[in-house]
């Protein structure tokens, strides 16, 4: 049951990651992380696939190195929230939805750019 469990989880958390790939306001490494975490306890198989994958596994084994998403990650992530608030700003007509966006997409491009230098 509990194999059972963490591969479901694994699956999820999986479907989230990819998500969050196109959609710059969630984030795709912590779930691909809880993927792994979840696969390793519910399918050597998935684990195996997600670390030989060209681009997850990459995410994967940056992490595990490193401690971190590598640099050219962390730029993609800010480049893709800079467009994507640039394309909320020209679609939404609800000024406070931008701004509070706005404030969300530089916490997270903050985060990213500080760690990146520490990392």
């Amino acid at each position: 049951m509990v194999r059972f469990t963490a591969l479901i989880l694994a699956y999820f958390f999986l479907v989230l990651a990819i998500v969050g790939m196109f959609f710059p306001g969630l984030p795709t490494v912590p779930f691909l992380l809880l993927t792994a975490w979840f696969a390793a306890r519910g399918s050597g198989r998935l684990h195996s696939w997600l670390y030989a994958h060209p681009h997850l596994g990459k995410l994967l084994i940056d992490w595990e190195r490193q401690g971190a998403v590598s640099r050219t990650s962390k730029v993609t992530a800010v480049l893709m929230l800079i467009a994507s608030w640039i394309v909320m700003y020209l679609r939404l007509d609800n000024a406070w939805w931008v701004a509070g966006v706005a404030v969300l997409f530089v916490a997270i491009a903050t985060f990213l750019v500080i760690y990146n230098i520490v990392a």
